[in-house]
């Protein structure tokens, strides 16, 4: 096999630790005690499913929340111990949850489910995404259409490209094999504890595996298998 190059490097570049169809799941992907978006995720077998219905979820969510959160504006609920800069702009319908930070000039533009503990920063965007609890994206970052996991974290200027160039529907590479979504919009799908290095585009329709990391400035498209070391969109080796 070839180490780099090639329509299928991302599933080529080693053996032992292939991404395959399997590891597209949502099982494979997530914790989901690690999100209040639990029991709508399982009724799903791969998360960009999740996407269409995830404005009308997090409306229903909302009627379920307890006393802890507030409704600082309609159909936005913060809870009493999230931090939300004056300059932040939240959109409806949106939940952050408890000891999450929302920094200086944050846009959430509405349809964003934002876990525990989490921090959304300086100039971030959010739309129609799902971040689990622990999720950092400090600086910079546009998620749209993406769901990111458990302690992920996207470094500095880090984006989910969520639409291709030619507005076509977004497929999901894995391997020889494409799994076609029906959605044009659809971002990134990042497994629990995946690190994205500052300045990568996580192309339409990628999924990167659990505690996989990614290096700085990569282009990535398509599916690349958990525990492993994307050095860029073709070379893949695995964690030692």
């Amino acid at each position: 096999m070839k180490k780099n190059g090639g329509a299928n490097a991302p599933f080529s570049a080693y053996s032992s630790n292939r991404a395959d169809m399997q590891s597209v799941k949502i099982a494979q992907l997530y914790d989901l005690s690690h999100t209040a978006a639990a029991e709508y995720l399982a009724g799903f077998t791969y998360p960009w499913e999740a996407l269409g219905g995830l404005e009308a979820f997090i409306s229903r969510l909302q009627t379920s929340l307890g006393d802890d959160y507030s409704e600082v504006s309609a159909g936005v609920f913060v809870h009493r111990t999230a931090k939300v800069a004056p300059t932040a702009y939240l959109g409806a319908p949106s939940i952050i949850g408890a000891n999450t930070e929302i920094r200086h000039c944050a846009f959430v533009r509405g349809a964003a489910l934002v876990g525990e503990g989490c921090v959304v920063g300086n100039s971030v965007e959010l739309k129609n995404c799902i971040l689990f609890d622990g999720v950092e994206v400090p600086h910079f970052n546009y998620v749209g259409d993406s769901i990111l996991g458990y302690k992920a974290h996207l470094g500095a200027g880090s984006v989910t490209s969520n639409i291709k160039s030619d507005r076509t529907l977004v497929a999901v590479k894995c391997g020889g094999e494409q799994i076609p979504t029906g959605r044009k919009k659809v971002g990134a799908m990042l497994g629990d504890f995946v690190e994205v290095g500052c300045n990568s585009v996580l192309n339409p329709g990628t999924v990167v595996g659990r505690r996989s990391s990614v290096y700085p400035l990569s282009s990535l498209r398509g599916v690349y298998p958990a525990d492993c070391i994307i050095k860029d969109g073709a070379t893949v080796v695995p964690r030692k």
